[in-house]
């Protein structure tokens, strides 16, 4: 089965970090990544901007407005697994560098794992 996993953070805990502290967070991230592919499970990962759009129809149309959602959080990763259960899902999510690196929490990093119920590659 595939798992869809979201990695959030919270960017006023970013922001409000000197830009050399968070240089080398993510210089931590970077090293702790081998691990986490060498698993032969992860299928796809991608950091994400922080600027999106949300899509939602209204009265008959389509209507495209700034996200994010009002959450306060945002979604910075997305990466997608394969695992026979939610809980191998869990052991190989956790070794992404946002649960692994201490400062994370305090930066509001977490991950959701999502089930994939219909999945096609390759769309012609």
């Amino acid at each position: 089965m595939k798992y869809l996993c979201l990695g959030y953070f919270s960017p006023g805990r970013m922001n409000s970090r000197p830009k050399e502290e968070i240089e080398v967070i993510m210089g931590m991230c970077q090293r702790l990544l081998d691990p986490f592919y060498k698993s032969g499970q992860v299928l796809m990962d991608a950091g994400l901007e922080a600027g999106s759009k949300i899509l939602k129809r209204m009265e008959g149309n389509v209507i495209a407005a700034d996200g994010p959602a009002e959450t306060g959080e945002i979604i910075g990763s997305a990466f997608l697994i394969e695992a026979e259960n939610m809980d191998e899902a869990v052991r190989t999510a956790s070794l992404h560098p946002s649960v692994q690196v201490d400062e994370g929490s305090e930066l509001g990093w977490r991950i959701e794992i999502r089930p994939i119920h219909y999945f096609k590659s390759g769309l012609s």
